[in-house]
């Protein structure tokens, strides 16, 4: 069954897992904005990827998502910082049926949605992919591809199973959650803590976790996640430290978070999402999280 979906930010996130989805015959409209919407008027989208590179050759590129109208899915593909023009935009395309994926990165995205569309519109997710904008209308992936996701009360719904479907059936990966609330903070707690010192050292995956030092200190600063998350009632396991240091050991050695590629280039960055939103949380739950402080502190010195 063909799928009506819109993706709001069509760059890295957004243009791979549209890209896939519209290459499988979905009906996808891509919402970018200035010379990535140009060339994808103009050229279609292009994809490299480690999984086989493609083309959409006749992309549906809008910046007015009034032209799209209502859809069975919105793809919400923006960092955390363009998050409130991208609920703006969202009244166009919400039905009595739609759903809106979110897909930023941290733990703060479902609750701002929910806020303007009602939390039963809302599938909270979590993606994992290595992707980013390469050049107008281009997106490279260098790994993952992967988005789990469930409804906001974790039960099956015949919508959730439609789009696990679709992606699967478009060569993604897509979970359903059993505690999708758990998923979240599983990933962030792996993504802040390796994107606040990988910011910090300016180095790739594969270089931090080779030095037991840093290894430590990606173990410390986890550990500080898993006590907020625990203080703010969710079922992280006592071995999710241990799992996420596994996970960092597989992902691609020349890799880097958004996070650093975002400061290092001196563009706007999650980092308030990251790194500033365990802190905050923890001085909400009155957990310490001093690890996290002082990176989130020397991480906003620099981006600054």
């Amino acid at each position: 069954m063909s799928l009506k979906i819109a993706v709001i930010g069509a760059g890295g996130v957004g243009g791979y897992f549209g890209g896939r989805l519209a290459a499988a015959g979905h009906e996808v409209s891509l919402v970018a904005r200035g010379e990535h919407l140009e060339a994808l008027r103009r050229d279609g989208l292009t994809v490299t990827s480690v999984a086989g590179d493609f083309t959409v050759a006749d992309a549906r590129a809008t910046d007015d998502t009034a032209e799209i109208g209502e859809v069975d899915f919105v793809l919400l593909g923006v960092k955390t910082w363009q998050l409130e023009p991208a609920i703006a935009a969202l009244k166009p395309l919400i039905g009595s049926e739609t759903a809106v994926i979110t897909t930023q990165n941290g733990v703060d995205a479902p609750q701002q949605v929910a806020d303007v569309v009602g939390r039963e519109a809302v599938l909270p997710g979590a993606v994992e992919v290595i992707a980013f904008l390469d050049g107008p209308g281009r997106i490279r992936q260098i790994g993952g591809g992967k988005l789990t996701f469930a409804e906001w009360d974790n039960q099956p719904s015949a919508r959730t199973e439609s789009l696990r479907s679709a992606l699967q059936d478009s060569g993604l990966t897509a979970v359903l959650a059993r505690d999708v609330w758990t998923a979240l903070w599983e990933k962030f707690l792996a993504l802040a803590s390796i994107g606040a010192i990988g910011t910090l050292t300016n180095s790739p995956y594969g270089a931090l976790r080779a030095r037991p030092a840093i290894r430590q200190l990606l173990e410390e600063a986890m550990t500080e996640v898993y006590q907020v998350g625990r203080a703010k009632g969710v079922q992280l396991e006592e071995s999710v430290v241990a799992k996420e240091i596994a996970f960092i050991d597989q992902l691609p050695p020349e890799g880097t978070s958004s996070l650093q590629r975002d400061i290092l280039a001196g563009r706007p960055s999650e980092l308030e999402a990251w790194t500033g939103a365990v802190v905050r949380i923890g001085r909400e739950t009155n957990t310490p999280t001093p690890v996290n402080n002082l990176l989130y502190q020397l991480a906003a010195a620099h981006q600054a």
